[in-house]
């Protein structure tokens, strides 16, 4: 959801042709990227925000909504694994500007064992836990 709420406005957006198309081979420059981007992340990946907004729906629903933890979970993971070179999480947006210099989740060290991890889930979720279909 946070990463869908930026970037895929984005690109409904640039498909349209109601904004222009950032250069995606290697990292965009901030100034290519429009500015509603940069303000929709820092919306999306506030630990801030995302207490606020699960504390509201608590008090609604008078119970925790347990599937918005995955939004905070994202951006649990999104902290360290973000460089400060190409969106960094603003992660206490609006009270600091502070940010982690992380590892890109697309370097190699990241990268391949999260697959990894993934796949094992995945094996594990739909095979073993749900049973082999015959």
């Amino acid at each position: 959801m946070p990463d869908l709420f930026s970037f895929g406005i984005l690109t409904v957006a640039t498909t349209l042709g109601l904004s222009p198309r950032p250069d995606w081979g290697g990292h965009p420059s901030n100034a290519s990227v429009p500015t509603y981007v940069h303000s929709l992340y820092n919306i999306t990946h506030s630990l801030v925000i995302f207490a606020a907004i699960f504390a509201v729906v608590w008090m609604v629903r008078r119970k925790p909504f347990l599937p918005m933890l995955a939004w905070g979970l994202h951006i649990l993971f999104d902290i360290p694994t973000h460089s400060t070179d190409f969106f960094p999480t603003p992660f206490l947006w609006p009270f600091s500007s502070f940010k982690v210099n992380g590892v890109p989740w697309s370097h190699p060290i990241i990268f391949f064992p999260e697959i990894i991890l993934l796949a094992i889930f995945y094996i594990w979720f739909f095979g073993i836990k749900k049973g082999w279909k015959k």
